[in-house]
């Protein structure tokens, strides 16, 4: 027996397919070939048609059963993982009345900034745990306002992985996680956050239904059947945004675990029980997949936008072009650089630098005495210091960190990276080689409620190593400590 398992990007949709008894990845692949067209009709916009997407799950599935060998009839259920934020509107129909408006466009910035301003940080904090900020409910408000006709024929919105269960089902629902990650879910009602869509002017009855996570939240109907090749009938019993997908993934449930990536931005998502914080902009929250109102788990986000671009700029445009060289190079030099220092933050506004504008500054660099190897060593642990910062962040905002897990992803391939990072925070770092279509997978066979044997699973499929804390901590206490203060300098005048 078998699940099958989703992951839309804006890139391409991925699909695994997964033993239902042991979890062990069958098969996974994407579509297309090369990335998903993303429109941008203006500068800062960013769209893409929710057809598109549902074009792309269908040739995916019927690829996954053909060359995995998996017989159709023996696929027992389905689960969803997706870009997070978007919005997608449909008619009476279930046709599309626009693009999606997805996760990256920015254009509903000043409406959400506004919506914080008008109704007090102190009741968006302790209803939302955020800002209404640039997330789906402010692009529906967009909508509203500058495509009247659109909104008046709208329906239902939903979230982009919404989209796909109704495609499959022909059943229009939404989860509490997913109306969380767009600003929809009050905490302190444990319900629609219905007074924010009414300062916006939107009709609440254009909310989806609210199924929960891990059980039968609707089945694949006959026209998903045959677009799909999957048999009608099969349940599907999982959905969630791709950072809380990418935690399930790494066996992160419970307070005190936290789950990181490190890719071109890096991601810290610390697993809480604490419905509060003091952090409107640097930290995101969002009820996580297994959030219930008796067991109230959040999803602490932390995104750091100068991370793996760093290394790779360096990689493009130095000698040695591989990770693998500048990784050997690095590791001759001390830890600390031998004085040179890295601020990684080129890759835009930091938004744990409170939207600062910081850019990447070399420190320290002599030219007689300082190479390439330094240069590459002095990255490396710039990065890795930034994740230390922001884990600072969380922890001063409820989070605890126990142990932290991450993907078997550039940089946490790399020993100077993790183990800086676990030698300052003090605890291990697991990693896990997995992907968020094959943990949508396994999580579509969650609905017994066994979180120990799912994370078991994990554990034997997928675990490469452990870093632990390095025993002498106190050079990578000094270069950090330099690190940091050159920061906050740079700060101090920014």
């Amino acid at each position: 027996m078998y699940y099958i398992g989703y992951d839309l990007g804006s890139s391409s949709v991925k699909v695994a397919i997964v033993n239902a008894e042991t979890g062990a990845n069958i098969i996974t692949l994407n579509e297309p070939s090369t990335e998903m067209e993303i429109a941008a009709p203006k500068q800062n916009w960013a769209e893409q048609d929710p057809n598109m997407w549902w074009e792309y799950v269908c040739l995916a599935t019927k690829r996954a059963l053909k060359e995995g060998n998996v017989d159709p009839k023996a696929v027992k259920a389905i689960g969803i993982s997706y870009q997070m934020h978007g919005l997608v509107i449909v008619d009476k129909d279930g046709e599309p009345l626009r693009d999606s408006i997805i996760w990256c466009d920015s254009r509903a910035v000043d409406i959400g900034n506004k919506a914080f301003e008008d109704l007090g940080e102190t009741a968006c904090m302790d209803k939302l745990l955020n800002s209404p900020g640039n997330f789906t409910a402010s692009k529906l408000k967009w909508v509203r306002d500058n495509e009247p006709e659109i909104y008046n024929n709208t329906h239902k919105y939903m979230l982009p992985g919404d989209f796909i269960a109704f495609k499959l089902s022909g059943l229009i629902n939404t989860t509490k996680n997913g109306l969380s990650e767009g600003m929809l879910w009050d905490y302190k009602a444990d319900a629609v956050a219905d007074w924010l869509l009414e300062h916006y002017g939107i009709d609440t009855s254009l909310t989806p239904e609210v199924v929960d996570n891990f059980t039968t939240q609707s089945k694949v109907s006959a026209a998903g059947a045959k677009a799909t090749g999957l048999p009608e009938g099969i349940p599907i019993t999982y959905r969630a945004g791709d950072q809380p997908n990418n935690a399930l993934s790494l066996n992160v449930f419970n307070h005190g675990e936290v789950a990181a990536t490190g890719g071109t931005s890096g991601v810290v998502y610390a697993v809480t029980d604490v419905l509060a914080s003091k952090e409107p902009s640097r930290i995101n929250h969002f009820a996580h997949v297994n959030y219930t109102k008796a067991n109230t788990t959040l999803g602490k986000l932390l995104c750091i936008n100068g991370a793996g671009i760093q290394y790779r700029w360096l990689k493009d445009n130095l000698a040695s072009n591989s990770y693998e060289a500048m990784n050997a190079k690095a590791d001759v030099v001390p830890v600390g650089a031998e004085g040179v220092s890295i601020i990684p933050f080129g890759n835009g506004a930091e938004r744990m630098l409170n939207n600062k504008i910081v850019g990447t500054h070399v420190s320290n660099l002599n030219l007689n005495t300082h190479s390439e190897a330094h240069l590459c060593r002095a990255a490396l642990e710039g990065i890795a210091f930034s994740f230390v910062y922001g884990m600072a962040i969380l922890k001063a905002d409820n989070a605890e960190i126990k142990v932290i897990r991450a993907g078997n992803d550039n940089l946490f391939r790399s020993e100077i990276f993790s183990s800086t990072v676990a030698t300052l925070i003090g605890h291990d770092i697991e990693i896990y080689n997995t992907t968020g279509a094959v943990g949508a997978a396994r999580a579509a066979g969650l609905t017994d409620g066994d979180f120990k044997k799912f994370g078991d699973n994990i554990t034997a499929n997928d675990h490469v190593m452990t870093y632990k804390p390095l025993g002498d901590k106190a050079p990578y206490e000094a270069a950090y400590k330099a690190w940091k203060k050159a920061l906050e300098n740079i700060l101090s005048n920014t």
